[in-house]
């Protein structure tokens, strides 16, 4: 049996899952920082490890030397997403990069797997530019709701346990769980409206916050003791109103005094 080099076979992989995670991460980033709705809850990332590839390798019958090219989700990363209607949103994005490939989709959301499975697989190839040239690097990325990777995660520790072999009982059961996952997230796409509205409200919140005690801190330097006194008084008014228009309108008043301070 031919030895694998794993550090080596391995290092491009590990590397195409950090630059993916950055990537997706920076999208996410970019929506919240521009007070935009982001259709990425979160992202992860994983690496094949050797056992499963070899035990990949060994069902399909892959030879040594066709590992690298005919496994193509040794690398891999998950997009979480809080609705299904923003399933499709990812996918498009996904598609519409530069900077990667799409050459796979398996929709296994519309069409659900038997064991009630749903998620959004997408083949990719990734250029990556390592120390010994530039490289496409295949990677999978799979896009689903936290219901459905909830059920996904248990699902795939119970096949583990039973190393593959799950009761009938106990298969029929998960499957049950995975339509109330699936009857969950619709219920939620109903409601999503109301529960969008409320986290961009928390988030115009702490935005407003932070920039209040920053314009604090920096006018304890320059404004009067009884000036400052009054503020926090204010501050704590507003504070406990919970009212966005209140706190605009203080922090406002507080961009003002340090403009007059500044001249």
């Amino acid at each position: 049996m031919e030895i694998i080099n794993w550090k080596e076979l391995l290092y491009p992989y590990e590397q195409t899952v950090e630059e993916l995670l950055l990537k997706f991460r920076s999208v996410d980033k970019e929506c919240r920082h521009l007070g935009i709705y982001s259709p990425i809850d979160s992202v992860t990332g994983r690496l094949k490890r050797p056992a499963s590839i070899l035990e990949k390798a060994g069902r399909k019958q892959i030879p040594p030397d066709k590992i690298e090219e005919q496994i193509e989700d040794i690398a891999g990363i998950r997009i979480l997403c809080q609705f299904v209607e923003d399933i499709p949103k990812v996918i498009e994005m996904v598609r519409s990069r530069q900077d990667m490939t799409v050459v796979e989709e398996r929709d296994y959301i519309t069409n659900t797997k038997p064991s009630g499975y749903r998620s959004y697989h997408m083949i990719i190839r990734y250029p990556l530019h390592t120390a010994l040239g530039a490289k496409n690097v295949p990677a999978e990325i799979q896009i689903r709701t936290n219901a459905m990777n909830f059920w996904a995660t248990a699902e795939h520790s119970l096949r583990y346990k039973y190393s593959g072999n799950i009761p009938q009982e106990l298969q029929d059961r998960l499957k049950n769980c995975a339509e109330a996952a699936f009857r969950l997230d619709t219920e939620m796409a109903t409601i999503r409206e109301e529960i969008t509205n409320a986290q961009r409200l928390n988030e115009i919140k702490n935005n407003l916050v932070t920039n209040i005690l920053e314009n604090i801190q920096n006018l304890y330097f320059v404004a009067k003791l009884d000036d400052m006194n009054e503020i926090n008084k204010e501050f704590a008014r507003v504070w406990n109103s919970d009212d966005v228009d209140q706190l605009r309108e203080f922090n406002t008043k507080l961009n003002i005094m340090a403009e007059m301070y500044r001249t």
